[in-house]
């Protein structure tokens, strides 16, 4: 009678599915058989070819030509530059339909259809890949996809495009603006697509206290056309601009304790407005106790204004490397674009009664007995903001804000009526490289101002930001925006003021899409993460070539007393 005998089973010792390795039968007689690696993407015609002569290729046994490095093209397929692992070295398997498309005809009994304009014709044969030239005349209408036509190979996509006008970039890359060292601790990286995301509603603010002397705003600089010009003159007047840590007046708030979080406009601006940021920025934070600081570093990037130039990394006007001497440069547009928006704000105020001046609770903090030259017109009010999501959580935070004039007429400025911030974009040389595409103001800023204002929003999108979240923050009424153009393109130390518009803070950061919720939120984020860490010093940093920020722990006597070299002396930008 015959028997069955069963066969041994090799467990494997692994655990795993299928054989182990270590103990495989020696019957079994293919385990040394090499493989083939294949890509998903892949049509497996056969698993094996009994009739390949060609023992690399099976394309030549049946008469095809080779297709080995014809996939990609003359400069491949946008698809085929990152091929998946094992695609098309498996070619003995490629499935090809040899007999069918040898066999294969297609009879077209249509009419053709009538041309509809040609090389010389009013039509569409030279638009979307018609007819370029008189010898195409006799060819085809193109369509998406020909040689001239969309998608071809001299348009988008196709033939050895990479993308738009690579062969005038030069990929600059910037340097941070704060030297990163090498004791420092990276904590936190944050990217500014998570920051979108963020969200904080809050309510009104709190007055806690104001301090200074405002002037009037001199209406008849609305009134300026660039018929009428009118010169930019050199005020010498002070205004200050400390940072948190060193102002007098949040130094006793603290010791009231009022609030867990300090900061100024300037810097909670820079913060709320991190998503639109493209040049690099440093804010350094400083956590003792239960409070915490947002300062700035002495000659950091919140000392000057973002010069004018769009954010463009490719601009040569822009490139951050060792630079000629230039009145068009980053380092010297950005100094002029400070002068203009300091002596614009001190020039447009009323100083001589009527209107009188209005004095806040209290004068200037900062200015000393020992002072002799003229204060500036501005005034300090400290607002108290709640950051708290539940009505148990205590989280405020005390700002600084600053306002620059008041309005005659519009209410009493003493109780937060009729306040102006007043700003200046200025125009170096349109027809310059870096002027960002920009219209020229004299002759387009009276007859399409639209135009104007678009470029601009386009160009400074975040520095429009960063002034409308500070006149927000300051509860100002009207922010005046002065356009302020060189006497002559060559010379920068000669201006004229061209026109001056004035809008609402709340209803121009609809039109920039300024979200101040997700700003909150931003800050709140932030606040968070460093009320985490322990006691000491730590610095945000804005990455001067991705848009991500990242929180460095720094020892305690870092940017104190230095004489430090900012690898970003020649951006002096916290970002556009």
């Amino acid at each position: 009678m015959p028997s069955f005998t069963l066969p041994p089973i090799n467990d494997n010792p692994d655990g795993g599915w299928g054989p182990s390795a270590s103990n495989f039968p020696d019957q079994f007689k293919f385990k040394d058989i090499p493989y083939a690696p294949y890509s998903k993407s892949d049509k497996l015609g056969r698993f094996a070819d009994w009739n390949d002569l060609s023992s690399d290729n099976r394309q030549s046994a049946v008469g095809l030509p080779s297709t080995q490095g014809a996939r990609a093209g003359p400069g491949g397929r946008r698809g085929d530059r990152n091929q998946a692992f094992g695609s098309g070295t498996a070619s003995a398997f490629t499935y090809f339909h040899v007999e069918d498309e040898s066999s294969f005809s297609l009879v077209d009994n249509k009419a053709a259809a009538p041309r509809r304009g040609g090389a010389f014709s009013r039509g569409r044969g030279g638009g979307r890949g018609g007819g370029a030239s008189y010898a195409n005349r006799g060819a085809p209408r193109g369509g998406r996809g020909g040689a001239t036509g969309r998608g071809g190979a001299n348009q988008r996509g196709g033939g050895q495009r990479r993308g738009w006008r690579d062969w005038e970039k030069n990929n600059r890359t910037r340097e941070s603006s704060v030297v990163i060292s090498p004791q420092w601790q990276m904590l936190e990286e944050v990217e500014f697509h998570r920051l979108n995301k963020l969200r904080l509603e809050i309510d009104e603010p709190v007055d806690l206290d104001s301090y200074g002397r405002l002037f009037a705003y001199e209406k008849s600089y609305d009134r300026i056309t660039t018929k009428t010009e009118k010169p930019l003159q050199l005020v010498d007047r002070i205004k200050y601009n400390p940072t948190t840590s060193d102002d007098p007046v949040i130094q006793q708030l603290v010791s009231k304790g009022v609030a867990n979080v300090y900061a100024t406009d300037v810097i909670l601006s820079v913060l709320m407005c991190a998503p639109r940021s493209v040049y690099p920025w440093d804010i350094v934070i400083v956590r003792e106790g239960n409070n915490l600081f947002f300062d700035k570093r002495d000659g950091g990037p919140f000392d000057t204004v973002t010069d004018p130039t769009p954010p463009n990394p490719n601009d040569p006007a822009a490139k951050s490397a060792p630079e000629p001497p230039s009145i068009n440069s980053a380092t010297s547009l950005s100094l002029e674009a400070t002068y203009i928006n300091q002596n614009f704000g001190f020039q447009s105020v009323i100083e001589n009664p009527p209107p009188p001046a209005v004095d806040f609770s209290h004068p200037n903090p900062f200015y000393g007995p020992d002072e002799t030259e003229p204060l500036a017109s501005c005034g300090y009010r400290y607002r108290l903001f709640d950051l708290g999501i539940t009505e148990d959580e205590d989280l405020k935070i005390c700002v600084r804000t600053e306002v620059d004039a008041y309005s005659a007429g519009q209410g009493n400025p003493k109780d937060g009526q009729g306040l102006v911030t007043i700003r200046a974009l200025n125009e170096f040389d349109p027809r310059a490289q870096g002027a960002g595409g920009a219209p020229d103001w004299r002759s387009k800023l009276d007859s399409q101002r639209g135009a104007v204002v678009a470029t601009e929003m386009k160009n400074n999108s975040c520095k429009l930001a960063k002034w409308t979240v500070q006149s927000v923050l300051a509860g100002a009424d009207l922010m005046k925006i002065g356009y302020i153009s060189r006497a002559n393109p060559r010379d920068n130390t000669r201006h004229v003021i061209l026109s001056t518009t004035s809008i609402r803070p709340l209803d121009f950061a609809g039109q920039l899409n300024v979200s101040l919720a997700n700003g909150w939120g931003i800050v709140r984020t932030i606040t968070d993460i460093c009320m985490k860490m322990p006691e000491g010093k730590y610095v945000l940093v804005k990455d001067p070539n991705k848009s991500v920020i990242r929180l460095y722990a720094v020892p305690a006597d870092a940017f104190t007393g230095e004489d430090e070299e900012d690898g970003s002396e020649d951006e002096h930008e916290s970002a556009i």
